[in-house]
Formats: C-alpha cells, sequence, structure tokens
C-alpha cells in the first residue's frame, strides 16, 4: 500500500513551556474520506473510465515540428483533470461534488514534555490527508522555541548575565533569580570572594530538565559584568583613603627618554 505525503507544522512554544512540560491544542484542517459517498465520488456505478485519456489520466498530442519530423506532448487530461475516471454531474456526491474526500478541522493535542528542544519533532501516526487507495501520511509536528527574556538555553545548560556592581565584586553580594518553575533561587558571593568582569560560574542541577531523564538537570551558567562607578564619583581624600585599603598599584621610574601621553575616551 502506498501511503500519502506528511504533513509539517511549526509550534511556537515558550522556554517555560520546555522546561516545566505543556499541553498545547493545535488546530488544523485535513483532507478526509467522503462519509456520504464512502470514498466513490458518487453514486454506486456512477464513476466510469474516461473515454478522452482512457483511464490514464494523461493526454498525448502530436506536434509536427517539422518535414517528417514530429514530436509527443504529453498533458494532463482536461476532461477528467488526470484523475482517469468520470462521474456525470447529476450523479457527483452533492458532499464532496465528485473529489472523494472533504475538508475537515482537526484539533491535536501536542504534549510537550521537559527536556524537549528547539527543532525536536513530535509525530502522530496516519494522522496525515486521507485519499482513496492511499494509507494516510503522518502529522509532523517541529517544535520553534521562543527567545527568552533572561535566559539563554544551551543544550542542557541555561545561561544568563549578571550585572553586579564593583562593590559586590569585591565585598560579596547576594543575588536572587526566578527560575523557569516560579522558584526563587539566591546566588550568594561571600565577603573576600572576588568576582572578576566577565568571570563564568555556575550552579549545578539548576539547568534545563534533560529529556525523558526530568528529574535530572542540566547547569546554570552564570557570567559577570562588573559595572564600574563613574570617574569622580570619589573626592581626592576619599580616593586616598581607597588606595590604602587596595593592593598596591606598580609604581614605574620616569626617566628623560620617555614620553607623557594622553588617554582620551576611543569612540
Amino acid at each position: 500500500t502506498f501511503t500519502g505525503k506528511n504533513v509539517v507544522h511549526q509550534l511556537s512554544v515558550s522556554l517555560e513551556d520546555m522546561y516545566n512540560g505543556a499541553m498545547r491544542k493545535l488546530a488544523l484542517q485535513k483532507n478526509v474520506i467522503c462519509d456520504k459517498c464512502e470514498g466513490r465520488g458518487g453514486k454506486k456505478g456512477a464513476v466510469e473510465c474516461c473515454p478522452n485519456c482512457r483511464g490514464t489520466g494523461m493526454q498525448i498530442r502530436i506536434h509536427q515540428i517539422g518535414p517528417g519530423m514530429v514530436q509527443q506532448i504529453q498533458s494532463v487530461c482536461m476532461e477528467c483533470q488526470g484523475h482517469g475516471e468520470r462521474i456525470s454531474p447529476k450523479d457527483r456526491c452533492k458532499s464532496c461534488n465528485g473529489r472523494k474526500i472533504v475538508r475537515e478541522k482537526k484539533i491535536l493535542e501536542v504534549h510537550i514534555d521537559k527536556g524537549m528542544k528547539d527543532g525536536q519533532k513530535i509525530t502522530f501516526h496516519g494522522e496525515g490527508d486521507q485519499e482513496p487507495g492511499l494509507e494516510p501520511g503522518d502529522i509532523i509536528i517541529v517544535l520553534d522555541q521562543k527567545d527568552h527574556s533572561v535566559f539563554t538555553r544551551r543544550d542542557e545548560d541555561l545561561l544568563l548575565s549578571m550585572d553586579i556592581q564593583l562593590v559586590e565584586a569585591l565585598c560579596g553580594f547576594q543575588k536572587p533569580i526566578t527560575t523557569l518553575d516560579n522558584r526563587t533561587i539566591i546566588i550568594t558571593s561571600h565577603p573576600g570572594q572576588v568576582v572578576e568582569h566577565g568571570a563564568i560560574k555556575c550552579v549545578l542541577n539548576e539547568g534545563m530538565p534533560i529529556y525523558r531523564r526530568p528529574y535530572e538537570k542540566g547547569r546554570l551558567i552564570i557570567e559577570f559584568r562588573v559595572i564600574f562607578p563613574e570617574s569622580g564619583f570619589l573626592s581626592s581624600e576619599k580616593l586616598s583613603l581607597l588606595e590604602k585599603l587596595l593592593p598596591t598599584r606598580q609604581e614605574i621610574e620616569e626617566t628623560e627618554e620617555m614620553e607623557q601621553v594622553e588617554l582620551v575616551d576611543f569612540d
């Protein structure tokens, strides 16, 4: 038995759906075999072989292109539209108008499992368009993950950029993060732990659930961006005090061969 074409639909889903799992209803139109005529297209015995193409669905025309030279041109039979059979208008099924199939609305329940990925396919076997003499094909749903405002996904890991002030980078901080299942976790850096600009740290088991192993999760990977204060934020007295608290800077011995240059902002 031959199988009909598969039908592919894209379904837009959020990162939350892929984290928590979800069920989405998808309404679509599909061809089904007409109930009224049971896919015959008309009354019993009303379907006859097309006399124009003798049931082949194709017409062959001979075209003379020169003395003693002919060309065969094959085209779809206009009498039966390539079906190889015809039904007189009076005998045609009123429901499908002789087409043997009708359009029908179908609601599919699409179950998105925890940990499914962007581009993953969910197949509904035998739910494709119906056609007389053919096994129905499949409906294939392709998941299209929408961008998230906070997290970026990389396989089983979640990535996040976090801004911290200079005082937090040097003296420690506590930062709340709302997870994709609406919990609040606290990210802590203890006093004395210095977090550099661009430092990457991770929290184990706070990434995406692993598909078909939903109790296991990837990592939450955090890249830190240290926000420095603007120029002139401290008076010269306080600046001297700050300098005494920080590690000493490297002093250079200036000689006459050296040349002073000005540092300006780069556009």
